[in-house]
């Protein structure tokens, strides 16, 4: 019930439906707003009906299944299976049927207690917390009247601050305790205070952080400003592309040209020679690792000085050799340039201005000039780049400006605290006016609008407190920041107060002052105060001008800023119009860049199905060079094995023709003359017709005039071993032909494809050279629908130069606008190339008559060596009687080898010989070693025997007794 009271029914099995049965749990849950439950449940057994109430009320009742009822009930059934249900009130009827609640927000009995108990303990609480408050209130204002009286009291009867604690302990355990409360709550408060903390971080990043602080900074004197600019933070949508490099097609290009360069210098490296370096490898002397004779040392030092004189010769014909190779390969060859002038004819052909219009029909356009997407966003990107470099540190210029006024401000406070002690010693006649201290405008520290602390937390929920005051009454008691209020209401004068301090301290002064006026000052004591007065007036006046200079020299960097910033301002205009041109720009070549791809895509395919042909066309080379090598070496093999047949039929042959005809004959054709014979044996008619050209084919192939005749049998008088080697020779003379015959045939093969391949490869080349003015066209396409863009360019009235009648035209789409800078540039360039033409004139001809000499000296210098190749040899001849290679000579004088192996067989001869001696002294000391043990030996048989002798007395005595 809503009430919280419940009523539970007893029910059977059968009140129950079928669905409830055969569900394992049943239950119908109601929830209310206020989180009382109410439900009914049965077990899965079927055996309990279990009922709740939001009071916490449960209960339990057993039922019977159809099965265990009785067909007819006893009288008296067990206790466990009765149920009680009580009889009604008399007079039930006539009472009034209560009301049921309906107010879904209506507390449960249960609720109603505890909400009861819960205020009258808060309500006792609180008349506690009262009682204690007028207690500590009334402590409070006696402690205040005794404060008051000691304040009234004379200074030196008046109590020291410190004097009032009667104990700092307690001072100190309030300040633990309180710090322990405060670390308690900062532990309870963690999680939402880190919850905040992030959130607030979120709120900075998102709105703060993204977009710097505008500050302005104002000038002391004038109303001069200067403001930064307003920056996010930098775009990092050009971020990705500023590293990617140029489109696969100028990969591609890039990697065909590299390809054909590396193909013209392997071709001149196969023209030059390769000059042999061999350096002379150091020869090393083995180490002794054992005593040597006298004999074998001095060996082995000739040895070492033949060897150190054979080295210092050989370096120096090797270093003859690098001077004589160096020499030839500095010469230059007839047909080639000068290196040098090559480098600078291409680095002038490289770096040559085009000053042609854009617009002009012959105008010239490079490949580094040639604009994409790609290379479009970097110069966007890089012009941003540049503009928030710019700005950033303008920023920084007006920052470091308003730190240098926050400093100024703290300076002429300090200058101005010197003043006024300066002051307090003057007169006030003689008292200059100080000049007002600068403050900082809000909008100079923008910064702190977003810093927050302590006391400006407190001061925002004051306002909020004050605000609810405002719209709601003040109910309750007191609270405790009222007093608070009156706790910290402490006298306005302390001892401890260093202000109350100084100002003691200066009535003190001015007590003594007063009393030493009183006094009759000497005469030092005048010139003393007039010293101090002329030195206080000095630096009153030396303080308020530096001052005045502080804020003059402020005001001046401000002004010298703010003119600088002022001309950037047109700087980052222009760089903006800038900006606007090249979105444009990017917009129109987006708008080109699908056919772009599609034409470098295509050169891109095409320049790789040309390196597919160029490395089948090299692999088919390799192959035609491959048969032509197997060609010649079967060729050679024919020639060596006909050869090898007239030198075995030696001089004076009779069977020679006989023998030649059967080397010639060809297998095919005995076969044949075979075949004909069995044929002619069973049917001679027929066949002589069919073997007829048989015949004529022999005679063609043979070289015989009619005569058919059989290699099986060897004619009389003819060598059985020169027939059979004859018959051999044949057959390797026909596979000899057979393979040269499949040599030629794969070689022509190869030829045709190589020669399909040549014309498909001239067929891609003109493909591509198509596909690469299809490309130049599309590209100055490309450039001229940039050119149609309307392009800003500010002018100032000094730089028209554009003139008509000495006035200004009103058309400028003719005009040219063209930087003074270039102009002049070009100007000087056209006497610069007068000079340099005069000058490149001057040194031509001065190569000319050098040229001349030079050959005249290369004459004399052939001539010179000429008569002194004629004089060597002539020398050689008189003296050796032939001519003599003397590097080889002085290269070969000495076996070095076989002089060091001779020292090592010496050496091993005196190892072996040490060793032998070794082994002859042991076996002689073991010879001896074996002499004492036979002596040994042989006293114990001796010793031995004796006692056997003994032994055999003994026993014939005891045997007798």
């Amino acid at each position: 019930m809503q009430d919280g009271s419940l009523r539970a029914y007893p029910l059977s099995a059968k009140d129950l439906s079928a669905d409830v049965l055969k569900d394992y749990w049943y239950m119908n849950v109601h929830d209310n707003d206020n989180g009382q439950i109410r439900g009914i449940c049965c077990s899965h057994d079927e055996r309990c009906l279990i009922t709740c109430g939001g009071d916490g009320n449960i209960f339990t009742f057993d039922l019977l299944s159809e099965e265990e009822l009785p067909e007819e009930l006893p009288e008296k059934l067990p206790k466990e299976l009765k149920v009680i249900i009580p009889p009604p009130r008399s007079g039930l009827e006539k009472e009034k049927a209560t009301e049921d609640i309906k107010d879904p927000d209506a507390d449960t009995i249960e609720e109603y207690k505890q909400k009861k108990e819960y205020e009258r303990k808060m309500k006792e609480a609180e008349e506690k917390k009262n009682k204690k408050r007028e207690e500590l209130s009334a402590l409070r204002q006696d402690f205040v009247f005794l404060l008051q009286k000691n304040q009234e009291l004379p200074k030196h009867m008046q109590l020291h601050r410190e004097e009032f604690k009667m104990d700092h302990r307690i001072f100190e355990e309030l300040d633990r305790q309180t710090l322990q409360r405060i670390q308690l709550v900062q532990e309870k408060l963690a999680w939402e205070h880190e919850k905040q903390l992030i959130g607030l971080q979120k709120l900075q990043t998102q709105f703060r952080d993204s977009l710097e602080f505008t500050l302005t900074v104002h000038a002391i004197q004038s109303n001069h400003q200067i403001s930064t600019y307003s920056l996010l933070t930098v775009s990092e949508k050009y971020t990705q592309r500023k590293k990617h490099g140029d489109s696969k097609w100028a990969v591609l290009k890039e990697k065909w040209t590299t390809l054909k360069e590396t193909e013209l210098a392997e071709e001149e490296i196969l023209r030059e020679t390769r000059p042999v370096h061999r350096e002379a490898e150091m020869l090393e002397t083995p180490e002794v690792q054992k005593p040597t004779t006298r004999y074998i040392e001095s060996r082995r030092e000739k040895i070492r000085r033949l060897v150190e004189k054979y080295d210092a010769l050989k370096a120096k014909i090797m270093k003859r050799r690098a001077e004589w190779h160096e020499l030839y390969k500095s010469k230059p060859r007839d047909i080639c340039e000068d290196s040098k002038d090559a480098a600078e004819i291409k680095e002038a052909r490289e770096n040559i201005g085009c000053y042609r219009l854009k617009t002009a029909t012959n105008y010239t356009l490079t490949e580094d000039k040639c604009i994409n997407t790609e290379k479009k966003m970097m110069q966007l990107a890089t012009l941003e780049h540049l503009i928030h470099n710019m700005k950033v540190n303008m920023n920084k210029e007006i920052v470091s400006l308003r730190d240098l006024k926050v400093s100024i401000i703290d300076e002429i406070k300090s200058l101005v605290k010197e003043v006024k002690s300066i002051q307090a010693s003057l007169d006030i006649s003689e008292h200059l006016p100080i000049p007002l201290i600068p403050q900082l405008h809000p909008d100079e520290v923008p910064e702190k609008i977003v810093e927050y602390n302590s006391d400006v937390l407190l001061k925002f929920k004051e306002e909020q407190e004050a605000k609810a005051k405002l719209t709601e009454p003040l109910e309750g008691c007191p609270s405790s920041r009222a007093f608070r209020h009156v706790f910290l209401q402490t006298p306005p004068v302390e001892e401890g107060d260093p202000k109350a301090q100084a100002g003691d301290a200066s009535a003190v002064v001015t007590e003594e002052a007063f009393e030493m006026e009183k006094a009759e000052p000497t005469e030092m004591e005048l010139e003393i105060l007039k010293r101090e007065k002329i030195k206080n007036l000095y630096l009153q006046e030396t303080l308020i001008k530096k001052m005045n200079t502080l804020v003059i020299n402020f005001d001046a960097e401000l002004r010298l800023l703010r003119h600088k910033k002022l001309k950037m301002d047109v700087q980052m205009k222009s760089a903006g119009l800038r900006c606007i041109t090249c979105c444009e720009e990017l917009l129109i070549l987006k708008k080109l860049e699908i056919h772009e791809d599609l034409l470098e895509e295509q050169i891109c395919a095409i320049i790789s199905e040309q390196e597919d042909i160029q490395s089948k066309l090299k692999s088919y080379l390799a192959q035609i060079e491959d048969r032509k090598c197997e060609i010649v070496m079967l060729q050679e093999r024919e020639k060596a094995l006909y050869a090898s047949f007239e030198a075995s039929l030696g001089e004076n042959n009779e069977f020679a023709d006989f023998l030649t005809n059967i080397l010639k004959t060809e297998v095919e054709c005995v076969e044949k003359e075979k075949v004909g014979r069995e044929a002619d044996e069973e049917n001679e008619n027929e066949e002589e017709n069919d073997e007829k050209p048989d015949f004529k084919t022999d005679e063609k192939n043979c070289g015989s005039e009619g005569a058919v005749f059989d290699d099986s049998l060897c004619p009389e008088g003819c060598s059985e071993d020169l027939f059979l080697n004859t018959i051999q020779l044949r057959h390797q003379r026909i596979s000899i032909e057979k393979a040269l015959a499949e040599e030629k045939k794969v070689a022509a093969d190869l030829k045709k494809e190589y020669n399909a391949l040549a014309i498909k490869a001239k067929e891609v080349e003109t493909s591509l050279d198509r596909a690469n003015r299809e490309l130049e066209a599309f590209q100055w396409e490309k450039l001229h629908r940039l050119n149609e863009l309307y392009v800003v360019v500010p002018l100032r009235l000094h730089q028209v130069q554009c003139l008509v009648d000495g006035e200004m035209p009103r058309d400028f789409s003719q005009t040219l606008v063209f930087t003074n800078q270039s102009l002049q540039y070009l100007q000087k360039r056209i006497v610069d190339l007068r000079n340099e033409k005069r000058m490149q004139r001057e040194i031509h001809k001065k190569a000319r008559e050098q040229h001349k000499q030079l050959l005249q000296d290369k004459k004399e210098m052939e001539m010179e060596i000429q008569r002194l190749e004629e004089r060597c040899n002539h020398l050689m001849m008189e003296k050796f009687g032939r001519l003599v290679d003397f590097e080889a000579v002085q290269a070969h004088s000495v076996n070095i080898p076989m002089e060091k192996m001779k020292v090592r067989i010496m050496e091993k001869e005196y190892e072996h010989f040490v060793e032998l001696k070794e082994w002859e002294e042991r076996i002689v000391g073991l010879q001896h070693q074996l002499t004492t043990l036979t002596r040994e030996n042989t006293s114990k048989l001796h010793q031995l025997n004796r006692f056997c002798r003994e032994k055999h007395q003994l026993e014939t005595e005891l045997e007798s007794l």
